[in-house]
């Protein structure tokens, strides 16, 4: 599997209920967590101070990942997404050996 840097700016609609931002807040935590279970989701940090994340997701390719991983989030219609595709850097201290 591929990974990708994903930047996620989550905006809430004007005038949407409480109730349901809870909702969906409460299910993409669930999906989240399914998506580490997975694999699929390796890493996700904040930004101090920030309301935006930015994490470390996995799929075959970029295709893959917008319809079946990140199209999966409850939140996915609020948020805005930056995707970057990664490869492995040569001097990657976490790199396995033979790795190209």
């Amino acid at each position: 599997m591929r990974e990708f840097l994903v930047e996620i700016t989550t905006t809430v609609p004007e005038g949407t209920a409480q109730d349901e931002v809870d909702r969906r807040r409460t299910a993409e935590a669930v999906r989240a967590s399914e998506l580490a279970a997975t694999g699929r989701l390796a890493r996700l940090w904040r930004p101090v101070g920030e309301l935006r994340s930015i994490g470390v997701w996995r799929a075959t390719d970029e295709e893959e990942l917008h319809e079946k991983v990140l199209g999966t989030l409850p939140l996915r219609p609020w948020m805005r997404l930056t995707v970057t595709p990664l490869e492995s850097h040569p001097n990657d201290p976490g790199r396995v050996d033979g790795a190209r």
